[in-house]
């Protein structure tokens, strides 16, 4: 297994331990912690568009360091906002990205 494979087993290995009861998560339900954790609060339910916009800040602060988005503002209501700086290029493996940037994040803030 090469390093890439042995950290993101580490990713999922947290969060199995974590939030999943042993559960592997999907990239989608990562995603949506994130986004909580960004965010900086909890509460007991998001409505649907509350969950897509977590997974939109999630996306935005995973690729915020590949030049990919950066953070404008917060609103009224505290939440993150990030604008686009360029587009992921065609051809890119977006789920290869996405998995090397949630790696970066978390051995980044030292969560694994």
């Amino acid at each position: 297994m090469d390093n890439f494979e042995q950290q993101w087993q580490k990713v999922l290995d947290f969060f199995k331990a974590k939030f999943t009861d042993g559960e592997t998560p999907d990239i989608d339900t990562i995603l949506f912690l994130i986004g909580i954790q960004e965010l900086g609060r909890i509460q007991p339910k998001f409505s649907k568009d509350e969950k897509v916009n977590l997974m939109h800040i999630a996306t935005c602060k995973l690729l915020e360091p590949y030049g990919y988005y950066e953070f404008s503002h917060y609103d009224d209501e505290a939440w993150p906002h990030y604008k686009r700086v360029k587009n992921i290029e065609s051809g890119t493996d977006q789920e290869q990205l996405m998995k090397e940037a949630i790696i970066n994040y978390f051995t980044t803030n030292n969560i694994i």
